[in-house]
């Protein structure tokens, strides 16, 4: 007689604490600058399996002269380390366009307790400010 397989699902499990996300636009870039657009602040006093999974979204306008847009995921500031970067975007970036871009990246060198994130936008070329009009950074710890 066969026997019945092991079940286990996930019903009862809370991961709240192991999840961090933003929706607040920190700013907007000016002209080509890269530029902080959302921060999160993750708990990296939970135990770490593997990593911690980050997913980055961004729509804005496109400012004047602007030919391409990178979107980074970067450990503490601009100059921090990148744990993910969509390299210079071309397709639809032209001045005055509304666009929407997500980047995903996963982080195994965290070191520190109160890891901070941030979500940077550099807008090529960019001659005036591009507005950001939504944004999400989100982290889970795994």
């Amino acid at each position: 007689m066969p026997i019945a397989p092991l079940e286990v699902t996930a019903a009862s499990i809370d991961l709240s604490g192991r999840v961090a996300e933003s929706k607040t636009v920190a700013a907007s870039p000016s002209a080509a600058t890269e530029t902080v657009i959302a921060t999160i602040t993750v708990d990296t006093n939970l135990a770490i399996q593997q990593a911690i999974l980050l997913r980055g979204f961004a729509a804005f306008t496109v400012g004047t002269s602007g030919t391409a847009v990178t979107l980074k995921i970067r450990r503490t500031d601009t100059s921090g380390t990148t744990i993910a970067t969509t390299g210079a975007l071309t397709g639809g970036i032209t001045a005055g366009n509304l666009v929407a871009e997500t980047i995903l990246g996963f982080d195994t060198g965290v070191g520190g307790t109160g890891q901070v994130y941030v979500l940077t936008l550099t807008v090529t070329n960019g001659a005036a400010a591009s507005t950001v009009s939504a944004v999400e950074l989100d982290a889970l710890v795994v």
